[in-house]
């Protein structure tokens, strides 16, 4: 049985960031449109989590922190509702510095991301979801 943990992690910052031109999203009551859970079903432990609007050139700042994302863990990343970018960039870094990046996710129809890794390929894979 595989063992979660949640954390909330608070896309506060993002804000400043997202300066350049941003699409207007629909907000809903209990958030942002771009909220989702994140699930880490690979093998690896991630120390750095990065995340930003994909017209932005710049990852920002680590969202794990001084923690770490561990296999079978779940997060889930909360935006500040006044955030309007809709498409996003996803980064995770393990210890060794090797990471895995996906482009241009459209953050307001995904609510669920699960990372899988194929050592063998050495291919990061997402699955993404839409609905609970």
């Amino acid at each position: 049985m595989k063992m979660r943990s949640r954390r909330k992690l608070h896309m506060a910052a993002l804000t400043a960031v997202a300066t350049l031109s941003l699409m207007a999203t629909s907000v809903i009551a209990d958030g942002a449109a771009q909220d989702f859970t994140l699930h880490n079903a690979t093998d690896v432990t991630f120390h750095e989590l990065y995340i930003g609007p994909t017209t932005d050139d710049a990852w920002g700042e680590n969202l794990l922190k001084e923690e770490a994302f561990k296999p079978g863990e779940e997060t889930k990343i909360v935006f500040d509702p006044a955030e309007k970018a809709e498409d996003w960039d996803l980064k995770v870094v393990d210890a060794a510095g090797d990471s895995l990046e996906w482009k241009g996710l459209k953050l307001t129809e995904i609510t669920d991301i699960t990372l899988h890794y194929d050592r063998d390929k050495g291919e990061g894979t997402a699955e993404l979801k839409n609905g609970e």
